[in-house]
Parts: C-alpha cells; structure tokens; sequence
C-alpha cells in the first residue's frame, strides 16, 4: 500500500502498524509524535493503530539541547 510520510510517498506492506513503519525507520517510539491524517496518534495506540492506503503521516522527532 501506499501512504506518505513527511511528504514522501512509500509502499509499506498491507496492515502496517504505526509502530511497525517507526521501526522500519530505526525510530525510537519515546522520543516521536506522529499525526495520521492530521490528528496525533497517542504513544499507546503505536502498535495497535493500522495504516491503510492513502494514509499521510507526519513524524516530528524531538530532539534535545540548548
């Protein structure tokens, strides 16, 4: 299937899992946001929240310092 994430367009396979696409990524899930179809996805719900085609995501990672 086809999603976009961070406006780029990638095949991911059927019944991909948020937390699956992070870890394709070698993000770590403790320190993202993600928002699928302009709303945030809460941590909790990573795993269990399947992507279906067309879906966009945005990943924001945080990163710390001064």
């Amino acid at each position: 299937m086809q999603i976009t994430v961070n406006d780029e367009n990638k095949e991911f396979p059927a019944k991909t899992s948020v937390s699956e696409l992070l870890k394709s990524f070698d993000m770590d899930e403790r320190y993202v946001a993600v928002e699928l179809n302009r709303k945030i996805v809460p941590r909790t719900q990573f795993s269990e929240k399947l992507l279906v085609e067309n879906d966009i995501l945005e990943i924001v990672t945080f990163v710390g310092g001064g």
